[in-house]
């Protein structure tokens, strides 16, 4: 398994020059390298290959006095800015031809020096690493202090250097692990989001929902409001920009805390986790999009995922269109209709449910049913 640990960088200001820099050129071979290709399929020319694109853009590059300074970084650098373009290419033919599942893909589009998010990467061949004093030797670009949080568990195989909108640096290893399987625990759970309450567990447990965004919306409507009052291309208006990222970064980062604790508390207790496949795109669409993307499921549901793989856990996902609400977790009746203003019902059967605990352990039996499906057992446990 293949994961990613980021760490906050503290380059020097010769330092964020040279990033900058590096950041420049990368961005000017993108480019190029997706003019090339477009200008070749408006001529109906074929195809470039890769090798060709990356000798035109690069290598014939660098001899004419337009591109001269690209020779001033990391030829890595340079390298790995026509593998993205060719990967973004893939990516988008295989979205319109079908072989990539989700939504579409639009194609490669030009990449701006103002773009929010700035990146390079370096890969083994750029013999990138870390010095004994625990900072990171770049080429031409120097030792880059580093706060390390954590040990890493492997030798990195590649590194990307990411400066964000609120002008902070990252620098963002990929390391190859091996799954390190939790002990056996007797105990399942199944989750329902909400908003009311963030997650709600099939034990009866009820997450209150943090709500980040809505928290912060003082502070940013006064960043936003002092933003709005500077003069366009101003020294000022380009403070107050970084002033209103840097209150978004706080919000976002609470919120990725949060999701990480959670769901490691989660699979860390249970041996199987299932939760509802949410249409969160077109829940975002309606009256209730701010809470749902303040909400942040899908990055929770991704972490628990993929943390469920890396520990020997289950995951699994139940089908959006699965009655959880309106079915009985006593009997198995469905009710013709449950609106959502409806928080506790009653079934005929007697039962009194709380909506939220009975959709959760309503999801909990779907996962369990169609997990013993793959093993050779019922389809869904008689009611």
């Amino acid at each position: 398994m293949q994961l990613r640990y980021n760490f906050r960088l503290y380059p020097t200001p010769g330092q964020r020059q040279a990033l900058a820099r590096a950041f420049g050129c990368a961005r000017t071979v993108f480019n190029d390298g997706l003019r090339a290709r477009q200008e070749a399929h408006a001529a109906g020319l074929p195809r470039i290959s890769d090798g060709e694109l990356s000798k035109r853009v690069i290598t014939q590059a660098k001899k004419t006095p337009e591109r001269a300074w690209l020779g001033e970084v990391s030829a890595v650098v340079l390298q790995q800015a026509p593998a993205d373009l060719n990967t973004a290419y893939r990516n988008f033919f295989a979205s319109i031809s079908g072989k990539r599942k989700g939504p579409k893909i639009a194609p490669p589009w030009f990449r701006s020096k103002r773009d929010n998010r700035q990146a390079i990467r370096f890969t083994r061949n750029a013999r990138f690493s870390v010095t004994p004093g625990g900072k990171l030797r770049l080429p031409k670009i120097g030792d880059v202090p580093v706060r390390w949080s954590r040990d890493l568990p492997a030798e990195p195989t590649s590194v990307t250097v990411i400066k964000d909108a609120a002008g902070r640096y990252f620098a963002s290893f990929v390391v190859k692990t091996s799954n390190q399987p939790l002990p056996e625990s007797a105990a399942e759970v199944g989750i329902d989001l909400g908003l009311t309450h963030y997650a709600v567990l099939s034990d009866g447990r009820k997450i209150d929902n943090p709500r980040f965004l809505r928290r912060a919306e003082r502070r940013l409507r006064k960043a936003q409001q002092n933003l709005a009052r500077k003069a366009k291309g101003s020294n000022n208006r380009k403070k107050a920009v970084v002033k209103v990222a840097k209150a978004h970064a706080r919000v976002a980062d609470a919120r990725r805390d949060r999701a990480h604790k959670l769901s490691t508390a989660l699979i860390r207790e249970n041996q199987a986790v299932y939760v509802e496949n949410l249409a969160v795109s077109g829940l975002g669409r309606t009256r209730l999009a701010k809470s749902v993307h303040d909400a942040g499921w899908p990055q929770f549901v991704s972490l628990l995922e993929y943390k469920a793989a890396r520990y020997g856990r289950h995951f699994a996902k139940i089908d959006r269109w699965f009655p959880s609400s309106k079915m009985c977790s006593a009997c198995g009746a469905i009710q013709p209709s449950m609106p959502l203003a409806v928080r506790s019902w009653t079934c005929p059967c007697g039962a009194v449910h709380d909506r939220d605990v009975n959709a959760a352990i309503n999801i909990l039996a779907a996962g369990r049913a169609d997990r013993l499906n793959a093993c050779g057992g019922t389809v869904r446990p008689a009611a």
